[in-house]
């Protein structure tokens, strides 16, 4: 059996599930626009820059999200998903995961946006297995925090190590393991793997591809 890593934004989505979420809470009206649009454009920025402070944003994104029932948040997700998701879905993406689900390969979505925003996004994809940044919740609601390790740069090893350890495995027991990503935050990960591949990626990723012979694609 073969395992098959997917990252999520600018991969198999063409642009950041992080980044719209925010942006679909201000044109809702609940964030306010000139304090908060700044600063996901900057934390944005930040993480393509490889930059970003994980925990500071991770306060940023999450605060919000205590603010509110369970229910009325779902029931703004479900106008997201049609607003800002589905659009941006890569058709050649679906194509990707089918490709290797139809193999049996053992496919996940590894993000370090949270499970939250994503959860829907990858059921929608179709993938049954997501390895996103948790977040506490007590009595129903969220906490406004992060629960465990981030899945972020190293942390992204150490959530799919204990996601494989709970299943008797480990990424050398795969004949082959695959990690897809567009991002310079992701080269921690993609050195782990035996298969990794470069998807319409950054500059920092495209130039260590190329060096590494790693193989280079585009799903646009």
């Amino acid at each position: 059996m073969e395992l098959a890593l997917f990252d999520l934004d600018n991969t198999l989505l063409s642009g950041d599930s992080d980044y719209e979420w925010a942006q679909f809470l201000i044109e809702e009206g609940v964030l306010e626009r000139d304090r908060y649009e700044a600063l996901n454009q900057r934390f944005y920025e930040q993480y393509q820059a490889g930059r970003l402070d994980i925990f500071e944003f991770l306060d940023f994104q999450l605060a919000p999200l205590a603010r509110y029932s369970r229910e009325q948040l779902d029931r703004w997700h479900q106008r997201f998903m049609e607003r800002k998701i589905r659009p941006i879905i890569r058709e050649k993406g679906l194509a990707l995961v089918r490709g290797h689900q139809e193999r049996g390969s053992l496919c996940a979505i590894i993000t370090s946006t949270n499970a939250f925003v994503t959860g829907p996004i990858a059921r929608e994809i179709g993938v049954g297995h997501l390895l996103a940044t948790e977040i506490e919740e007590v009595d129903g609601r969220f906490t406004g925090r992060a629960r465990g390790t981030p899945c972020f740069r190293e942390g992204k090893i150490l959530r799919l190590e204990a996601w494989l350890r709970e299943q008797g495995r480990e990424v050398r027991s795969f004949a082959a393991s695959w990690f897809y990503s567009d991002s310079r935050n992701d080269l921690p990960l993609m050195e782990r793997v035996t298969r990794p591949v470069a998807v319409d990626p950054d500059e920092v990723l495209e130039r260590t591809a190329r060096e590494r012979g790693w193989d280079v694609i585009s799903l646009e």
